[in-house]
């Protein structure tokens, strides 16, 4: 079984929600586990809402620079999903960015983290060229007893 999606979003907070509704519903109706769901939408919806905050082009603003692109594919065993923007990016700091401690009063700088926690592999990086930032992460996933379409 394979499954895949792409969106083209505004930078609105509106568009979190959007986002997530449309993983959980095709997952719930391919037959993927409930808990891998959950865990995948919440990784989601940290990946969209950074997008959101950080993801515009600065003093250039154009349509572009307003919008940010979630892709997600279910193929066989595993769950790929990419959030993409076109904002600065991530400060170049080697092959990947360095995530710093975020104090535990702080009221946000855990997203990035959160991601890594609910997902199996996880790639932060910048988009070659024009710039923005990409978070792609994937996990494998779990069936439903019922599912009505397996990777079998």
């Amino acid at each position: 079984m394979s499954i895949w999606w792409s969106l083209h979003l505004r930078r609105d907070a509106a568009s979190v929600p959007l986002a997530r509704r449309l993983l959980l519903g095709t997952m719930e109706t391919a037959g993927v586990d409930p808990e891998i769901s959950y865990d995948l939408s919440v990784a989601l919806s940290e990946a969209c809402a950074n997008a959101v905050e950080h993801g515009g082009g600065g003093a250039a603003r154009d349509h572009t620079s307003e919008a940010f692109r979630v892709t997600a594919y279910l193929d066989g065993e595993k769950c790929r999903i990419e959030v993409a923007d076109a904002g600065p990016g991530f400060p170049a700091a080697g092959p990947r960015p360095r995530l710093q401690p975020v104090p535990a009063e702080a009221e946000h700088g855990r997203g990035l983290r959160l991601i890594e926690q609910l997902a199996d592999h996880v790639h932060i990086g910048n988009k070659p060229g024009r710039g923005g930032a990409v978070v792609s992460f994937d996990k494998i996933l779990k069936w439903r007893e019922d599912a009505p379409l397996t990777a079998v």
